[in-house]
């Protein structure tokens, strides 16, 4: 038995979970775009017990490449930059689109997905983020996603999603929008004490939000557009800190 996932990464918890209901099946998590074919990274279930969190190898023939977003310099092993893929032979483009298709593939064919990620010394792809949902505070990156899996991995939490919000010192900080299990209850504070442990002080959600439920796209993924909408007048208070 075999189950695919796509779409998203999925989050180690959710990964573990899936694992101990359905010890027998064999997990393959891949990840693609449209304009580059369909999956063409992908990872088996016996890979991914030991690259947890990672989207798996490019599928030959495509190529991958980690470069910095402003320089398109490429970027040492492990670090994180913009994730572009090319696939040999005819150059692609969006019909009648000269602009877009001007913005988004190199003039030698690399493929901008919009994706941050990181390459280990293995070649396995670890997806950070989508460039449009880092959060930049004080000049330093967060990633909403690492937040996100880690408020997933609670116990009292069915769902979680982090967006940046406008701050008048640090540019951005992350506001945490939470949705908890049935009959389940944690404060603000449990929440950002669990946190802790993972990451620096300065990356925890300044609040979190409690609600009944998140909006997500057609195809079941979480929609940060209509978050960011939503809470586009959001003040930073003193708030649900307890």
């Amino acid at each position: 038995m075999a189950v695919s996932i796509g779409s998203a990464p999925l989050a180690p918890a959710t990964l573990k979970k899936l694992q101990d209901k359905m010890p027998q099946a064999s997990v393959i998590n891949s990840y693609g775009l449209t304009e580059a074919g369909p999956a063409f990274i992908t990872m088996t279930g016996a890979e991914a017990p030991k690259h947890v969190g990672s989207v798996g190898k490019p599928n030959p023939p495509m190529e991958v490449r980690i470069v910095d977003p402003d320089t398109d310099a490429d970027m040492p092993a492990r670090d994180v930059g913009e994730l572009l893929v090319r696939l040999p032979g005819k150059h692609r483009e969006y019909y009648k689109d000269e602009s877009a298709s001007a913005a988004a593939w190199t003039d030698d064919g690399w493929l901008r997905t919009g994706d941050v990620a990181n390459i280990d010394p293995e070649g396995y792809v670890q997806l950070a983020d989508r460039a449009k949902d880092l959060i930049k505070s004080g000049g330093e990156w967060i990633s909403s996603v690492d937040l996100e899996n880690a408020l997933a991995a609670h116990p009292a939490v069915r769902e979680a999603g982090v967006i940046a919000v406008a701050h008048p010192k640090w540019d951005e900080r992350p506001l945490a929008v939470v949705v908890l299990r049935a009959e389940a209850s944690v404060s603000a504070g449990e929440l950002r004490e669990f946190l802790s442990s993972r990451f620096a002080k300065w990356q925890l959600p300044d609040a979190f939000v409690f609600v009944d439920e998140l909006p997500h796209t057609s195809t079941g993924k979480l929609s940060k557009l209509e978050l960011r909408k939503r809470f586009a007048a959001w003040k930073w208070e003193p708030v649900n800190q307890s």
